[in-house]
């Protein structure tokens, strides 16, 4: 178990790039399972394939809905869940529905965020919303985080996983402010070292996502500097 596991923080490896291979997800599996990871989440389409390489180990299966942009319909976001637990997925990260935030329209957010709670919930999964914070003003970050309460959400994600180390930790305040103690926030973005890792969960973060190095993970494993973390 990772340092930062032990803390009651998740680390998670996230193979998510347009570009992602087999043969990338062969060196994904290895690399969780090697330092009994929390958690990997990979791109859709390398679920099946991931759940078989995974066997009886004891990570957790991921995968991401509505990714990148979030705006599909929610029957389409809808299908992307259920073919995603169909095919062995144990916890999924979808996006909101930024435009319709942005306009207003809390209703469409709320449906697709419900939709997608509901079915994963049903088959005993995790699902977490991505607010993709960036260009989303902060009023509207904290009402994505009160949308995803509402709906039974486990967890809030910081984005989908470009933001810099320091621009996912500012977010991860600004989540853990605005959701309080009662869920899960996971920061995911480009970390770097161990001390970014830590920073996140520091910050509030329940949950730490990132494209990992074998050496990064290995540095995570050694034992830690005190960290705060819910």
């Amino acid at each position: 178990m990772t340092s930062i596991a032990r803390r009651a923080v998740r680390l998670e490896h996230r193979l998510t790039q347009p570009n992602a291979s087999l043969a990338d997800l062969d060196v994904a599996v290895a690399l969780a399972t090697e330092h009994e990871l929390a958690a990997l989440t990979v791109s859709p389409w390398l679920v099946k394939a991931a759940k078989r390489r995974l066997g009886r180990s004891r990570v957790t299966l991921g995968t991401v809905v509505g990714y990148p942009h979030g705006g599909q319909l929610l029957s389409v976001k809808a299908f992307e869940a259920s073919k995603a637990l169909e095919q062995g997925a144990t916890q999924i990260d979808f996006v909101i529905n930024g435009g319709a935030l942005a306009s207003g329209d809390d209703e469409t957010v709320f449906n697709d965020m419900l939709a997608v709670v509901d079915m994963a919930h049903s088959a005993l999964a995790a699902v977490g919303v991505i607010v993709e914070a960036d260009p989303m003003a902060e009023d509207l970050v904290r009402r994505a985080c009160h949308l995803a309460e509402r709906s039974g959400a486990d967890y809030v994600v910081t984005s989908g996983g470009a933001s810099t180390a320091r621009d996912t930790v500012a977010r991860t305040r600004i989540l853990r402010e605005a959701v309080g103690p009662r869920i899960g926030v996971k920061a995911s973005g480009r970390f770097r070292s161990t001390d970014q890792l830590e920073e996140a969960a520091a910050a509030g973060a329940t949950r730490v996502s990132a494209l990992l190095t074998q050496t990064l993970a290995r540095s995570a494993s050694e034992p830690p500097a005190t960290v705060a973390a819910r």
